[in-house]
């Protein structure tokens, strides 16, 4: 593979990395393995600096901003951190900044803990608190100030008689370990998904529209950064003055840190906890080690991503040995089937680890394990357990291979593995597992939002045999279910209430909650904005689909099989059936001042956007065309009154030439909105 396509697929796989991390709080990535091909990247861009593009995950500082919430820009961008995985490492970063301050320079560092949480941007006018701030992509960020009211460890006014006119605070948003198991134990009880780790809770519970929900879970708050924007007030020198300030001002600021005089003192800190964080009542990832001095971190500056003036010291991930007792086998909502290590209980990164996953069969045999071996495990990035290595030199005699069954354990129909994958499947629709998936899936919050119906009451459903597909759902009646065990008539009316109250959920979350193989909850969002109906997506081709701006090849043939299919087809027409909402619904256009609309100059003119346009994204087009009082379909018809051709038209521009439309490039289409 040549140089820059290597480039160009590290990049792909580094933000859809950054993307299921930042946005979905799902990573599908381990931090070490990030961390290996963002460097990979990073050394490439260094030899081909011609090759650098400004889309690269190394031109940003972190994720985007989520949506869902008021998007604001930060009055201060929160830089992200640059990385270090070692003392040497570390020493290397010493030897450069001194050389950019002089070798006369005396160099103080403050050594502060590094919170695993969720970083937050609060801001105090007259010391009172007026706004919280995710943060984002580090330049913009989420407006989440009422969920942030609802942190005990935030004051909503500073602990100061005459404070600042304006302050900026940043800190690290976090669940102690010990209310972190409390909210997981609950959420069991209620049948509810469990949260990964406390980090993913943390960012769960910043997300939630209902301030309710965030107070009763009970983040806690440590202040680490602070910014005095008032001419006028005294402001502190150095880093280890201003964390006595933010104590002063009434923030928690976090005991485990350390002025240090060199580079040895640092390095004892950070062996020091390295041993220590798992008595600690928090999750802990390394230490920020920072140049003391304000007067020195305004010298070195930043570079376009990270402060010169400040590192992140990572701790190694914590390896532990244990046996391998059993493996099993779980079977997903898509089919997939997953081998499971069970494994005698070790304490491992401060929790309890029993159980690893093994991915697929190809990772079991290149890692050579077998039933009774001791295996190494360890947390990647101290959240998920996974073997890493085998002792063979400890293998007993009893140790034996693991087989893949060739039978579905849940249904006993034939296993398949399909050509050019490495997983392992069950393809009978009517699988008990993947019918219990799906009904979870469907429920969840980001799909249909039933309250209710977690993976218990799921179970109960499909082992009563009152549902058999999610169709069913709105046939359930409160008798019925309550001759369930353990579900009375108020509970059963509820969750018939909820039930029927999903139907008034969009079609982005129905085309989402379908399942759709590689549909995820953003590419929901896109497909049901360039196709508004579910009689457009199914009976759109793979080009169609294809040339919609984040669909590709993958997404476009996996959309179109599923609508070939005639189980979902039926499926599709029960929903309709029941009312649930298969069509995109307009709104309004928005309004960009309070006493002026924008003029209506492509009233009642229908517009199809094909291709990539150099000025705006596609989603962006149809927003200014829909503002400007014109419609925007996805699939070319006699209807069409003009097909917008930016680069690599595609299929539409074809169609519109046989059928006659006319056809415009993104520089008409300007002339026609202005």
């Amino acid at each position: 593979m040549k140089v820059e396509a290597w480039m160009n697929q590290l990049r792909r796989q580094l933000q859809r990395a950054n993307y299921a991390y930042y946005l979905q709080d799902d990573p599908i990535m381990q931090d070490e393995v990030y961390d290996r091909l963002y460097r990979e990247l990073q050394a490439l861009e260094e030899k081909y600096p011609d090759l650098v593009t400004p889309d690269s995950p190394t031109q940003r500082v972190g994720g985007g901003v989520a949506e869902g919430f008021v998007s604001v820009k930060h009055n201060i961008p929160l830089y992200s951190l640059e990385n270090a995985f070692d003392l040497g490492e570390l020493a290397q970063w010493v030897a450069r900044l001194q050389g950019q301050v002089g070798d006369d320079e005396t160099v103080e560092y403050v050594c502060e803990l590094k919170i695993d949480g969720n970083a937050l941007a609060l801001t105090y006018e007259d010391g009172v608190l007026v706004r919280g701030v995710t943060r984002g992509d580090g330049e913009t960020g989420e407006d989440i100030t009422n969920n942030v009211r609802t942190i005990r460890a935030i004051p909503l006014r500073l602990a100061m008689e005459n404070p600042p006119a304006r302050v900026e605070v940043r800190g690290e948003a976090f669940l102690p370990r010990q209310r972190f198991e409390k909210i997981n134990q609950m959420r069991q009880e209620k049948g509810e998904s469990l949260f990964a780790n406390p980090r993913n809770a943390t960012s769960g519970t910043l997300r939630q529209f209902d301030p309710k929900v965030v107070a009763q879970r009970q983040l806690d708050f440590f202040a680490y950064t602070l910014y005095v924007v008032d001419e006028n007030a005294e402001t502190p020198t150095t880093q280890a003055e201003s964390l006595e300030l933010l104590a002063e001002m009434g923030f928690q600021v976090n005991p485990q840190r350390e002025v240090c005089q060199s580079l040895k003192t640092v390095g004892e800190f950070f062996e020091t906890w390295e041993k220590k964080r798992a008595s600690l009542l928090y999750d802990t990832d390394g230490v920020v080690v920072k140049i003391n001095s304000y007067a020195l971190q305004e010298k070195l500056g930043f570079t376009q991503k990270f402060p010169r003036w400040a590192i992140a010291l990572k701790f190694p991930a914590e390896e532990v040995p244990t046996k391998l007792r059993a493996i099993t086998i779980n079977v997903g909502r898509t089919g997939a089937v997953t081998p499971l290590a069970h494994l005698e209980p070790i304490s491992l990164a401060g929790t309890t680890v029993q159980r690893a996953t093994l991915h697929n069969m190809d990772f079991i045999q290149e890692l050579g394990v077998k039933i009774k071996d001791t295996v190494v495990v360890r947390k990647a990035g101290d959240i998920i357990p996974e073997i890493v290595r085998v002792l063979p030199e400890l293998r007993p005699k009893s140790a034996r291979d693991f087989k893949m069954p060739t039978e579905c354990p849940e249904c006993g129909s034939t296993l398949v593995r399909p050509e050019g994958e490495a997983v392992t499947r069950c393809v009978n629709v009517s699988c008990p597992a993947i019918l219990r998936g799906s009904l979870v899936h469907w429920a969840s919050r980001d799909a249909m939002d039933i309250n209710g119906l977690g993976e218990k009451m799921v179970e109960s459903l499909v082992r009563g045999e009152l549902v058999k597909s999610v169709a069913d759902l709105y046939r359930l009646t409160v008798q019925q279910l309550t001759q369930l065990e353990r579900v009375g008539e108020k509970s059963a009316q509820a969750l018939v209430s909820a039930i029927e109250q999903s139907k008034q959920q969009p079609w982005s979350r129905v085309l989402y909650g379908l399942g759709i193989r590689y549909v995820g909850k953003v590419t929901a969002e896109t497909l049901s904005a360039s196709f508004p109906t579910v009689e457009a997506l199914s009976s759109a081709t793979v080009e169609d689909l294809q040339a919609v701006e984040g669909v590709g090849a993958e997404i476009a043939r996996s959309v179109y099989q599923w609508f070939q299919i005639e189980a979902n087809q039926t499926l599709v027409q029960q929903l309709q059936s029941a009312g649930l909402n298969f069509t995109q619904t307009e709104t309004a256009a928005p309004v960009t001042d309070a006493t002026e609309t924008t003029p209506q100059t492509l009233a009642g003119k229908k517009f199809v956007l094909t291709g990539k346009f150099a000025s705006f994204t596609r989603t962006e087009a149809q927003q200014l065309i829909e503002q400007a009082g014109g419609k925007v379909t996805a699939s070319v018809s006699s209807k069409t009154n003009y097909v917008v051709v930016g680069d690599k038209g595609g299929s539409k521009q074809k169609k519109a030439e046989k059928l006659g439309i006319t056809q415009i490039n993104e520089d008409e289409l300007k002339t026609m909105l202005s």
